[in-house]
């Protein structure tokens, strides 16, 4: 791949990674439950997702998906319910002391990276997207070189962005602040996250 269209794919990924969406909300409510690791475990699974997405995508493998109606809705409908899952746990958590959390950071950690993975990796949008994008750098002799290139600068600078968002949220009182709206983020979040399950689907 040439540096120019190289330039040109990692910009549009940048603009793609910093869209708000259900990937953010998941994010942002691991970082104030669990603290920074939490947070940037879910940004690594994230970008993990979004690179198997895209390795997928550059092999020719998404536009099957497009192109399968059975295949396509089976992934819709599961992120759907995946999303909804994730709406309610957060819509009926409860408030936990800092002792509490203190003690489960690797198991958090574990479910934040599988969390974050598969609300990517359930995303059947990511595939439309996918398509649309890797149809103007993808040639009908691209192999796993080129698709390796792909992947690493789709889930590279997914992860990346996600990772900066956990650590910004995670310094200083900004942290502070967010734990003492726990409740209120859960709540908020848990409804977006409903609301786009619902998106989904319909």
């Amino acid at each position: 791949m040439e540096f120019s269209s190289w330039l040109a794919l990692a910009a549009i990924c940048i603009m793609g990674a910093i869209s708000p969406g259900p990937s953010l909300a998941v994010v942002i409510r691991n970082t104030v439950r669990g603290g920074q690791g939490h947070g940037v475990l879910t940004a690594l699974g994230h970008g993990l997702g979004v690179g198997l997405y895209a390795l997928i995508t550059a092999l020719g493998l998404a536009l099957l998906i497009t192109r399968n109606p059975l295949l396509f809705d089976i992934i819709r409908y599961g992120g759907a319910a995946f999303l909804a899952w994730l709406g309610i746990k957060a819509l009926l958590a409860r408030p936990r002391p800092e002792a509490a959390e203190a003690g489960g950071h690797a198991v958090r950690g574990r479910q934040g990276a599988f969390e974050g993975f598969m609300v990517a990796f359930l995303n059947p949008q990511l595939a439309i997207f996918f398509v649309a994008l890797f149809s103007q750098f993808v040639r009908a002799d691209t192999g796993w070189q080129q698709g390796g290139i792909m992947m690493l600068t789709a889930g590279g600078i997914d992860a990346l962005w996600y990772v900066l968002v956990a650590l910004l949220l995670s310094r200083g009182p900004v942290l502070g602040w967010l734990r003492a709206k726990a409740a209120l983020i859960d709540k908020a979040s848990g409804l977006v996250l409903l609301a786009l399950a619902a998106k989904v689907v319909w």
